[in-house]
């Protein structure tokens, strides 16, 4: 079988659009409305078609990202989105033909990494990603919370919340985002079309329910934090009200903010339980309850993953709280990062490059993508066979340099 890999035409773009739908198992059927809608929010350069004599048989979008690393410095990423593959084609290269050709021009246009939200599990391990940010979604049970019953909402730590609508968040939240990206690493950035649509403007794949949005505000009256929640109707039988609060958004950018505005939602009236939405796996949430049992793991799972393009990019674009030199010798199946390096870290600032020394640690390259934003344990890689140690102690040496005080968190499905 033949196929061919390359970007869709103005005139394709319906189908390409068919192909994606049939891919993610969604009715089949694109108006011209629909097409014409979404065609301004897409770079036909960049969004792949694979071909099998004339008919798309797989979906394959990408577009620059900024993604935040350790110690608030930024990536270019290849941001991998809306990949498909026909049910007709699967197990004949459809992804392999147009990964590898995205990720080699990925390469030679310079960016550090590649992105993605890996819909499965087991499918880009072999491409040389790595999951570098988990997430966790809570229920909070407020009933056993052991939350005190007079409660008010109000910020124990000062400031205030309080309500606000769509268009302020166009205006406030990308500050408070971008804020919230120089201290949390794995944070993607938001451009104008994304807070747009994540507050109800332009085209919606779903139908929109407008949330309600409260803004957090330090005693100086700065915006540090908002949230944007939803909330069922529901009555138990002896006409109690037991309603669920569903957060879609909550970008803190200081703790004061993440405290206040969880204390919030869990003081509004009728609501009997607060559903977190995907958080990092160390949010504050769960602790801040006197019972924190009463926080209920409803998901812990993958999030984002990293595929490494430029390891010197990488490692020396992030910060170091300690001192050291690593040797990695990193294998990559594709050809595009392999090789021997040289890391020297301080907290003044980090040199990577090219070396023939002996190497202290050898790995494939999606467990470095793995490691990247300071998530993983080299110790924990060693002992699953993930990493070999070469020299006695490297593990625990890498761990000192390379591991964040706090989790990466990618806040944002792509």
């Amino acid at each position: 079988m033949s196929l061919e890999v390359r970007p869709v035409g103005e005139s394709e773009f319906g189908e390409w659009l068919r192909a994606l739908k049939t891919g993610f198992m969604r009715p089949p059927v694109v108006g011209d409305d629909e097409a014409a809608a979404r065609l301004p929010n897409f770079d036909l350069s960049r969004t792949l078609g694979v071909f099998d004599r004339g008919r798309i048989v797989g979906t394959f979008r990408t577009f620059t990202q900024e993604l935040s690393t350790v110690g608030g410095g930024s990536l270019v990423a290849d941001a991998i989105s809306q990949v498909t593959v026909s049910p007709t084609h699967r197990r004949r290269g459809v992804l392999r033909g147009a990964m590898t050709a995205d990720l080699a021009t990925a390469k030679e246009r310079g960016d550090a990494v590649a992105t993605l939200i890996a819909a499965e599990y087991p499918i880009y391990g072999r491409y040389g990603f790595g999951p570098a940010a988990w997430t966790t979604e809570w229920v909070v049970d407020l009933t056993r919370a052991g939350l005190d019953p007079r409660r008010t909402g109000r910020p124990e730590c000062g400031g205030s919340v309080e309500l606000s609508d769509g268009a302020e968040i166009r205006k406030t939240g990308p500050e408070v985002h971008r804020r919230l990206a120089r201290v949390r690493a794995g944070v993607p950035n938001r451009e104008a079309r994304d807070w747009e649509r994540g507050t109800g403007l332009g085209f919606q794949p779903e139908p929109w329910t407008e949330p309600f949005y409260a803004v957090y505000r330090s005693e100086s009256g700065e915006v540090e934090g908002y949230a944007a929640y939803r909330s069922d109707d529901k009555w138990d039988d002896g006409k109690q009200p037991v309603n669920t609060a569903s957060v879609r958004d909550l970008i803190a950018c200081t703790p004061a903010a993440e405290r206040a505005l969880w204390q919030y939602l869990c003081s509004l009236d009728w609501v009997t339980s607060v559903r977190s939405g995907y958080r990092a796996p160390d949010d504050l949430l769960p602790l801040l309850l006197p019972d924190p049992r009463a926080a209920r793991v409803l998901s812990h799972a993958d999030m984002l993953w990293v595929r490494v393009l430029d390891v010197a990019k990488v490692l020396e674009g992030r910060t170091y709280a300690a001192s050291g030199s690593l040797v990695l010798e990193l294998r990559d199946a594709e050809g595009l990062a392999g090789g021997r390096y040289r890391l020297d870290a301080s907290p003044e600032g980090a040199e990577c490059s090219r070396t023939t020394g002996s190497a202290d640690l050898a790995l494939d390259i999606a467990e470095l993508g793995t490691l990247s934003l300071g998530d993983e344990s080299v110790a924990r890689l060693v002992a699953l066979g993930r990493v070999e140690e070469l020299t006695s102690g490297a593990a625990a040496r890498a761990d000192v340099l390379l591991r964040s005080a706090r989790r990466p968190w990618c806040p944002d499905i792509f």
